[in-house]
């Protein structure tokens, strides 16, 4: 049986290889943390658009690498998954207004569509690091696999953005009001916690990793739809997702507004979780967080390509409503990822301070239906 790389090279970032019917996908920009380029993004959307095509590819996988362990051994390969955007080349771009920063949000975005509406089995090997746009190139999986090293988050909102790559899709979505909960607080889940949420299927032990991947590459078989009935008998019929209860969660995150949220959490005696949680968002962009509440509360009722639509609206308006300095999110990104005072100065500055309406232009789109860059979603 034969490896054939597409095209990538062996000691580029992202690693193509054919095994069998497989097509198996390695992100391989460890000391980033598998961390989205526009190259990344690049690539990985000519690999998926052309495995799509190709008849003899009937299953995809993507991994990535992590860095322990020497490169290339069973221990590197698998550990961590991907941990979001290139968030220091988003600030370097705004600044410096670069037609890149737009050029990568769109095709991103263009590859997280792919990604959920694509027409072959597409597994998901989310061990270690899951943030952000690891997420978006994860949540449109047929299988999605977590292990006992997974630590999921969409954080965005520590860096005065919103949880995007289609979150507000798959946020919105989770059981009550875990989507507004988790979008809102950027809180770092595991394994068990990600499958009640309804963002992972199935658990398995990091150590089975290595053989399944194996296992991927040299199970033959004849057609696609083989495939995927390989899929639900290995994984899908084997997994029941209990009943989540979400009360405890709800009771908070299902009120009007950011102010009543923290209000209550503020207010929960002798509650050390809910007292904690409100010291979270006490530290998060007060504006960003009335847009990220009226972003999941949208797209409840959203396609996915309206919602990727209205996120992409979004982030231009998170760069360019108030560009540069004085951008929300490139101050976000400076102080956690630039300067490391982890001192934003946020405007406005408390959530007292956030007036009705202020969130209300980050949903307008700069674009007619006829020239939005995902108008053909």
């Amino acid at each position: 049986m034969t490896t054939e790389t597409n095209k990538i090279d062996a000691a580029g970032d992202v690693l193509a290889e054919r095994q069998g019917n497989a097509g198996l996908i390695t992100l391989n920009r460890p000391k980033a943390l598998n961390a989205l380029s526009l190259s990344m993004v690049r690539d990985l959307f000519n690999i998926l658009r052309a495995w799509q095509d190709d008849p003899d590819v009937h299953l995809v996988a993507i991994r990535g690498t992590n860095k322990t362990g020497r490169p290339g051994t069973p221990e590197s390969l698998f550990g961590g998954f991907c941990a979001g955007g290139d968030i220091r080349f988003f600030h370097q771009a705004a600044l410096a207004g670069e037609a890149a920063l737009d050029e990568f949000f769109t095709e991103e975005y263009q590859l997280n569509h792919l990604i959920q509406t694509y027409s072959k089995p597409y597994i998901a090997f989310m061990d270690g690091v899951v943030m952000g746009g690891g997420m978006g190139i994860s949540q449109g999986a047929r299988v999605r696999i977590v292990t006992e090293r997974t630590k999921m988050a969409m954080p965005e909102t520590n860096i005065g953005l919103f949880p995007d790559v289609g979150g507000g899709y798959f946020l919105s979505r989770c059981p009550g009001h875990v989507g507004e909960y988790l979008a809102l607080t950027g809180e770092v889940i595991g394994a068990e916690e990600a499958i009640d949420y309804g963002l992972a299927d199935v658990k398995l032990d990091a150590a089975a990793l290595p053989t399944l991947w194996v296992e991927l590459g040299t199970t033959l078989w004849a057609s696609v739809a083989q495939a995927d009935q390989w899929i639900t008998s290995k994984f899908i019929s084997e997994s029941s997702r209990p009943v989540c209860v979400t009360g405890h969660i709800d009771q908070f995150f299902s009120l009007l507004r950011i102010k009543h949220i923290v209000d209550a959490l503020e207010k929960a005696k002798d509650d050390r979780w809910a007292a904690r949680i409100a010291g979270v968002l006490r530290k998060r962009s007060p504006l960003m967080l009335h847009v990220t509440l009226e972003q999941i509360r949208r797209a409840r009722s959203m396609t996915l390509a309206d919602d990727l639509r209205m996120e992409r609206d979004m982030v231009h308006q998170c760069f360019y409503l108030r560009p540069g300095v004085e951008s929300e999110t490139v101050e976000g990104i400076r102080a956690l990822a630039v300067d490391k005072d982890y001192m934003p100065k946020w405007k406005p500055a408390r959530i007292e301070d956030v007036k009705p309406g202020m969130a209300d232009a980050f949903f307008v789109s700069p674009w007619s239906a006829q020239t939005h860059p995902l108008g053909n979603l």
